[in-house]
C-alpha cells in the first residue's frame, strides 16, 4: 500500500535555527520552509521533517543516514564543514572514523 509513495522521515530539535543552518549549511540539504513547529527540508526524493521538541534524549541508535557513493569523500566534505565523528566501541572504524575497519 505505502510502497510508491514518498517517504517523509522525522527527526527532533530542540532548536530549530541551529537544525536549520546544519541541514542547509552543513549537510547541503535543500531548504523548503520553517514554521513554529518544524523546518522542513529535500534529500532526494525524501522529505525531512525536523520536528521541534522542548526536550531531547539521544538515542543509542543511528535515526538519519544516507547512502553515499564514497564514504571516504562524504566524511572529508563534512569534516572540512565542521563536522566531528565520534568512535564507539561497540561498533569496528577505521582510523578515520569513515567505516569499519578491515578484517583481519
Amino acid at each position: 500500500m505505502l510502497d510508491s509513495a514518498e517517504l517523509v522521515a522525522f527527526a527532533p530539535s530542540t532548536d530549530l535555527d541551529r537544525s536549520r543552518a546544519f541541514y542547509t549549511d552543513v549537510a547541503g540539504l535543500e531548504f523548503i520552509e520553517q514554521t513554529p513547529f518544524a523546518c522542513v527540508f529535500r534529500s532526494g526524493a525524501t522529505t525531512l521533517r525536523v520536528t521541534a521538541v522542548a526536550e531531547f534524549t539521544p538515542q543509542p541508535f543511528t535515526v538519519l543516514g544516507w547512502a553515499v557513493a564514497d564514504i571516504r569523500v562524504a566524511v572529508a566534505g563534512l569534516r572540512d564543514r565542521g563536522v566531528e565523528f565520534l568512535t564507539f566501541d561497540t561498533l569496528p572504524q577505521d582510523t578515520d572514523k569513515s567505516g569499519p575497519r578491515p578484517a583481519g
